[in-house]
């Protein structure tokens, strides 16, 4: 079951201020060509502004240019974030690959 919001908001300081809520949920971040990041924190908003300043970051190299999120209580979200990473595969929850 996809996330409620679809329509990613743009993953800059403003809009997650203005948008993403401090309450407990479910977060994606993505770009254009795909899911980046799926989580899952007892503060949205707060998660949201701790990635954008990880420069340096496997998320950050990716370039990510939206999120949407979920608001849902502490009890649900570990299996809410589990079924949507299965169902939309973002990169930087698969496990690292070894060669």
């Amino acid at each position: 079951m996809p996330f409620n919001q679809f329509t990613p908001r743009n993953f800059t300081p403003d809009a997650i201020q203005m948008y993403a809520p401090v309450t407990s949920g479910v977060y994606g971040i993505s770009n254009a060509r795909e899911w980046i990041y799926i989580g899952e924190t007892d503060n949205i908003q707060g998660a949201l502004l701790t990635h954008l300043q990880g420069l340096k970051t496997a998320l950050m190299k990716r370039e990510p240019t939206g999120f949407v999120f979920e608001a849902c209580n502490e009890s649900n979200r570990s299996t809410r974030q589990d079924r949507l990473v299965a169902e939309y595969g973002p990169a930087c929850n698969r496990p690292a690959q070894h060669s």
